[in-house]
């Protein structure tokens, strides 16, 4: 594990990962953005969601190794653009190497690049430490421990659970007991995400 580079991953897609990549780079002002692949240009990219929300530094952003048209899982979104993704050209730019990053993924874990790699592997491959992203309410239990389990399996350290949505109590235990994790963070729903409302969080186990 490289220190100071964590992946943001969840428990499916829609789980709010870029919201929290957004608090992490407003909280942690020395770290660099990376969306590897994305899929769906169509609506605002989760790179221009960080860009207009937070407004950093451009030289704190780093551009998609893919940017796909289609809003569906990456090795579909892929082949509908007539190409493959190829794992050995997603690599972290040289200028950035040693550089603390947050790297989002997309989608959940197993979510399939090309017919041999999933999302997962990106994270051993960049020798990252997993912040996993879930709902608090009702389904959570188990995608959340199937997730743990499948970063667990493949050796990758975890640094916590963020638990996305109204307040749980019994969730929240029952993730930090069995799952044997740290919740890092329970984020309030809002019907406005902006500046200011994450300016208003301050959740210090975020700060890295």
């Amino acid at each position: 594990m490289l220190e100071r580079r964590y992946f943001i991953t969840g428990t499916d897609t829609g789980i709010g990962k870029t919201v929290v990549s957004a608090i992490l780079m407003y909280q942690n002002p020395e770290f660099n953005y990376w969306k590897p692949v994305q899929s769906g240009l169509e609506d605002e990219t989760d790179t221009n969601f960080i860009k207009r929300i937070i407004k950093p530094d451009l030289s704190r952003i780093i551009p998609e190794a893919y940017s796909l048209n289609a809003p569906r899982s990456p090795h579909e979104a892929a082949a509908l653009d007539g190409i493959q993704i190829d794992i050995e050209k997603i690599s972290v730019p040289t200028t950035y190497a040693e550089s603390p990053l947050i790297i989002e993924g997309a989608g959940g874990l197993l979510v399939p690049l090309n017919n041999s790699f999933y999302i997962i592997d990106l994270i051993n491959k960049f020798e990252a430490e997993a912040i996993l992203v879930a709902r608090s309410g009702l389904g959570t239990l188990n995608h959340t421990l199937l997730s743990l389990e499948a970063l667990r399996k493949r050796n990758i350290p975890i640094k916590g659970v963020v638990l996305n949505g109204p307040i749980h109590d019994s969730n929240r235990e029952t993730i930090r007991t069995l799952g044997n994790v740290d919740i890092l963070a329970e984020i309030p729903p809002t019907d406005e995400l902006s500046f200011s409302w994450i300016q208003n969080l301050n959740l210090k186990n975020l700060y890295l």
